[in-house]
């Protein structure tokens, strides 16, 4: 099982303002006129099984113009289903349990490469050391309060700077991998 994070950050680390929202990431610059940059969201999709995220996460996405995901199944870990309406054509299910009890569950159901999204799943995952890549993109945003992707310290001799790309609107995404094999990996 690879899992693997995709993320927009603000220049003072918060992924989210106090409320949870991102919209604050819609007032950022567009890449060039007539690129259609999307920072490796689309490449990501192309090579992941399933997409998992916490509830608040799913959400803020039910609010979004249109479903990003696709066919693409959608795993929220909650123990209630959302009361926003579902987009018709999106494939949702909902589990709980562990990080290691859900892994083992996906690996069963032949699920090999996650995209895991939202604060606090990807603080459980971090905690237990069970994210294999994070591929977070700053943006040249100062939020001054909200909600940190990192909840915690990361221990720096376990991730490795694999590549940084620069864009012109001020982006900056890197890719992070873990440095030590996980048996599941």
């Amino acid at each position: 099982m690879r899992i693997t994070v995709f993320m927009a950050i603000s220049l003072d680390g918060f992924i989210a303002d106090v409320d949870g929202g991102v919209d604050w990431l819609n007032t950022m610059s567009e890449p060039e006129v007539g690129n259609n940059e999307d920072y490796g969201f689309s490449a990501l999709m192309g090579r992941v099984d399933a997409l998992v995220m916490g509830r608040n996460t799913f959400d803020q996405v039910l609010k979004f113009d249109g479903w990003p995901y696709g066919s693409l199944p959608v795993i929220v870990l909650s123990n209630r289903p959302s009361a926003l309406n579902i987009p018709e054509g999106a494939l949702v299910s909902y589990a709980s349990g562990s990080p290691s009890e859900l892994i083992a569950e996906w690996e069963r159901q032949g699920i090999k490469h996650i995209y895991l999204d939202g604060g606090q799943v990807v603080d459980d995952f971090i905690r237990v050391d069970l994210i294999d890549e994070m591929i977070l993109t700053q943006v040249p945003a100062i939020l001054g309060n909200g909600m940190p992707l990192f909840k915690q310290a990361l221990d720096q001799d376990n991730w490795k700077l694999e590549s940084t790309t620069a864009y012109k609107n001020g982006f900056v995404k890197r890719v992070f991998k873990y440095k030590s094999a996980r048996s599941s990996a």
